[in-house]
């Protein structure tokens, strides 16, 4: 946090000015390749497991029910991707059945690893069993930068007919920093799948960094809060309850419980703080406390809990 009264100054100065935009082209480049090397290796790997799919013979050796149990199996191993759906390991198999067809595979694997897979997809529904059709596309891809928006209009107004299926040499530049191809494969949730970073991850670090950036301001604050414990454990019945921060204020001589939500505020929000309230009053409070102070921040607001009473206190 800044400091109150703490400015930021502009550097007008010409040559810093030149080298601040060629550290954001910069940047930009490396977020683009890494992009690319966690594609690439997604590709290959979904590539694999289609080739696995045709050489094993794996439909006719176990059934009807294989890609049921093949997605079921490797969801409990990896419980937080959601790449292994039915649909989509079939997609896999016929990735490799349309590509595995073109005389020069490793080539045309080094192509695709710069197309996200949710292009590929698009591809594959479309162009059925034509390699070097699905080829023309993937260039295309990767020449003009399509989004996947693009690429589906060009699909469905027949582009490769209308050119006559001409293919060039391939050329293997980085997309364009600002595209719209750039901006998919840094954003696309496959790629932050593929490496267990998904939304409910991002989520959980910026809670995180949210929980502790209050402690510490309540604790700055000098008016009575003592820390008590983050993720504070209540068992209550039958099941655990788990409070992002327990505080107890000296001077009000009450419990407080503090809840972080990263979204918006719901109503559904105001129950569950009430019930940690509650169960605070009931497991902690003692004859010699006042009622516990419940607060709910909440993405536009945070918002304080006293004997049932909601009451807006401040904007962010």
């Amino acid at each position: 946090m800044k400091n109150v009264g703490e400015k930021v100054l502009s550097i007008l100065d010409k040559d810093y000015q030149n080298w601040l935009v060629d550290l954001k082209r910069r940047y930009k480049q490396s977020q683009i390749k890494a992009a690319i090397k966690v594609n690439s290796e997604l590709i290959q790997f979904y590539w694999s497991l289609g080739r696995d799919i045709v050489k094993m013979k794996s439909e006719s050796k176990w059934g009807s029910k294989f890609y049921e149990t093949l997605s079921r199996d490797l969801k409990e191993a990896f419980p937080d991707a959601t790449g292994f759906s039915i649909r989509n390991l079939k997609y896999m198999k016929q990735f490799y059945e349309l590509f595995s067809k073109n005389e020069i595979v490793q080539q045309v694997v080094a192509q695709i690893s710069m197309v996200p897979w949710g292009h590929i997809v698009l591809i594959i529904s479309k162009v059925k069993n034509n390699s070097k059709k699905a080829l023309f596309y993937i260039q295309k891809i990767i020449e003009n930068n399509w989004s996947r928006s693009v690429l589906s209009c060009f699909l469905e107004t027949n582009l490769y007919e209308r050119n006559q299926g001409k293919i060039t040499n391939f050329k293997e530049t980085l997309p364009e920093i600002n595209s719209d191809l750039a901006n998919e494969l840094i954003k696309d949730p496959y790629n932050f799948n593929f490496l267990s970073m998904d939304d409910r991850y991002t989520e959980k670090e910026l809670k995180d960094a949210l929980v502790d950036n209050i402690q510490r301001f309540l604790l700055d604050l000098g008016t009575g809060f003592a820390f008590i414990g983050k993720e504070y454990r209540l068992q209550v019945g039958q099941t655990e309850q788990f409070l992002d921060m327990l505080f107890y204020n000296t001077q009000a001589h009450a419990y407080v419980v503090l809840e972080v939500k990263t979204t918006t505020f719901k109503p559904e929000y105001i129950g569950q703080l009430g019930t940690y309230v509650v169960a605070v009053d009931n497991l902690l409070k003692t004859d010699r406390d006042e009622k516990t102070i419940g607060i709910l921040v909440c993405k536009a607001k945070i918002m304080f809990w006293q004997d049932f009473l909601l009451i807006h206190h401040l904007s962010l």
